[in-house]
């Protein structure tokens, strides 16, 4: 027996609306949710979990060249404290000075656009967000330099050869300092292209940066692939002689 078609309010007979047009009504409806549970997603990681971050300036060349993306863990430090040689994001409001200048979006559209980028390390970061290696936390006394040219930890002296930038000594600028618990001492592995704690020896922060003001460690680079690697600590920062309390 045939089926008899759709029959309309005039009598004339109508067909069926295909299956292929009811399914793309109905995604369109879904769509904004869809938008909207995206969002909410991405802000829920950007905030407890992890953030992509772009990196600005040549401050941590060669371990971290201009345009890479990192991934930054921003729950690790709820699990463990901070380490020695750990290359960490933090937030440098009021202690340290823009390495670089952003120009900030003009409508709200842009600001989104912006914020998105930063979530996957497409857009440069906010100016006063930087990345730098910890060198002492606190309780340390940190020093530059010993007779053969190299930072001390409690002394105990420190081969950065394979992090620094070629060329580049430990640091051009003496120093002697007992880093404050709760504060870091950073310096950058292109060491005469960082403005890092050296930097701000004389200003009312003297260089620390609060443990406070620290978003995460930056773990991996993840963008371009060929620059794709693990960021580990290096054995140098890992010396059990390190963890004496500072002389």
């Amino acid at each position: 027996m045939a089926v008899p078609s759709q029959v309309t309010t005039n009598g004339s007979h109508a067909r069926p609306e295909p299956e292929k047009s009811r399914s793309t009504k109905s995604f369109w409806r879904e769509f904004p949710f869809l938008l909207i549970l995206a969002f909410v997603l991405a802000f829920l990681v950007k905030t407890f979990l992890f953030q992509a971050f772009f990196i600005p300036s040549g401050s941590m060349e060669n371990t971290l060249a201009v345009g890479d993306r990192v991934l930054v863990n921003k729950a690790v430090y709820h699990t463990r404290p901070i380490e020695r040689g750990d290359i960490v994001v933090f937030d440098g409001l009021d202690s340290f000075a823009p390495e670089f200048t952003v120009v900030e979006p003009g409508n709200p559209i842009q600001r989104a656009m912006s914020w998105m980028g930063q979530l996957i390390g497409l857009a440069a970061p906010d100016e006063r967000d930087f990345v730098k290696r910890v060198i002492g936390v606190g309780g340390d006394h940190v020093v530059c330099c010993d007779a053969q040219g190299r930072v001390t930890v409690n002394g105990v002296p420190l081969n950065e050869t394979a992090e620094l930038f070629p060329g580049n000594a430990p640091s051009d600028v003496p120093f002697d300092i007992t880093v404050p618990d709760g504060k870091l001492f950073v310096m950058g592995d292109h060491r005469g292209a960082s403005s890092d704690s050296r930097a701000h020896l004389g200003d009312p922060g003297g260089g620390f940066v609060p443990v406070d003001r620290v978003i995460g460690r930056a773990f991996v680079i993840v963008w371009p692939l060929k620059h794709a690697q693990i960021l580990p600590i290096p054995e140098t920062y890992t010396q059990p002689a390190l963890a004496r309390s500072g002389t």
